[in-house]
């Protein structure tokens, strides 16, 4: 750690680096809204990967958004290089990997960096003028990142910045349901690993009780082949027509559906930390992944502690986690990949989930 004194002078130039995916930079939109209550004059700007970006569109907290790819060229290493070498007063890496810490080395002299506990990496320690330990385990991901601004005393602000469009009446042409009077529920069914992932029929079952409920059924998803083709097949066994965004909205736009919708219900997922960042009611499928790290940030939520308990369903403001049910010796959350450890495989606690336990969730909404 060093010190944790503040920086004097103040930093005029800042850059964050947060990856890898999505809902990791969407967790990270603290750092910059507190670095930017506390240096509203300063140039404040992130490094995320490319397919990223979208997260933080409109962000009013970031004067620039700086992209590389997951796997870049020489060419690409050499331009990113260029560009941020020494540029800045302040470098800030909040996860541990290698490429964000040596990105810090690059960009800036005075470097503050999340690191790994010892004895992993420990080298890493004495290339950072201030440091914190990360806590994969015991301390929510939204409170992990924000512990490398108690390094510069900076005051904590809690709040998720979701993306943001620049016209939504647009967005309101394209698609008439934002507009009319009956409610629609958003449904986001694929995750991107299928550890993540629920059963079909349990979508199902869900999507016809809230059919019969008056609901309006629209099914979020990204454009990935497989996403898509997932959806259109649902949507097929689906009744009362349902909308289908998959690989039809930007980001900013999908956050801005959310928004208006009056319900949210997904698997753990960067799409179910958006959801709950706009502040509707979100219910969140959760199997081996610990809530206690990985668990929606609930919106209005304000305090430096977890707000979510490893096991059990719980609802913490706009957030209610349903957590699946196993036979196997660790129980939930086991924290693997899925059953045989690895991402495509099965999650037990997933695959034996019954909706009836979600409609229950939706049911007590609504009291």
């Amino acid at each position: 750690m060093l010190s944790n004194k503040p920086l004097k002078p103040e930093p005029k130039k800042i850059l964050v680096i947060a990856m890898p995916y999505l809902g990791d930079v969407l967790l990270a939109t603290p750092v910059w809204h507190s670095l930017r209550n506390a240096y509203p004059l300063a140039q404040i700007d992130a490094l995320v990967f490319e397919d990223t970006k979208g997260m933080l569109q409109g962000n009013p907290d970031i004067n620039q958004i700086i992209t590389t790819q997951r796997r870049p060229t020489f060419a690409q290493k050499w331009a990113l290089f260029v560009q941020i070498f020494r540029r800045y007063d302040l470098a800030i890496a909040i996860q541990t990997a290698d490429r964000p810490f040596f990105y810090t080395l690059f960009a800036s002299s005075f470097r503050v960096n999340a690191v790994p506990p010892k004895p992993k990496a420990w080298w890493k320690r004495y290339f950072a003028q201030r440091w914190t330990e990360f806590d994969n385990e015991n301390t929510h991901t939204v409170l992990q990142n924000l512990k490398v601004l108690d390094l510069i005393s900076v005051p904590k602000l809690f709040d998720l910045v979701a993306p943001r469009v620049t016209d939504s009446t647009n967005l309101e042409r394209r698609w008439p349901f934002l507009i009319e009077s009956r409610r629609f529920a958003v449904l986001h069914p694929l995750p991107q690993f299928q550890y993540k992932r629920w059963t079909q029929a349990g979508w199902l079952e869900i999507g016809r009780y809230l059919d019969n409920s008056g609901f309006t059924l629209v099914l979020s998803g990204g454009p990935a082949e497989q996403e898509v083709a997932y959806l259109n097949d649902l949507a097929k066994q689906l009744p009362g027509q349902p909308i289908n965004l998959a690989g039809q909205v930007s980001l900013p736009e999908l956050a801005d559906i959310i928004k208006k919708s009056a319900l949210f219900i997904g698997p753990d997922t960067g799409i179910t930390h958006l959801a709950a960042a706009t502040g509707i009611p979100v219910i969140a499928l959760f199997g081996p992944t610990n809530p206690v790290k990985w668990a929606p940030w609930p919106s209005g939520y304000q305090q430096d502690n977890n707000p979510f308990q490893k096991v059990g369903c719980q609802q913490v403001n706009n957030v209610t986690l349903i957590q699946g049910e196993a036979t196997c010796a660790p129980g939930v959350p086991c924290h693997a990949e899925g059953c045989d450890r690895h991402r495509q495989s099965h999650s037990q606690c997933l695959d034996t989930l019954p909706a009836a336990k979600v409609i229950a969730a939706i049911n007590n909404l609504s009291q």
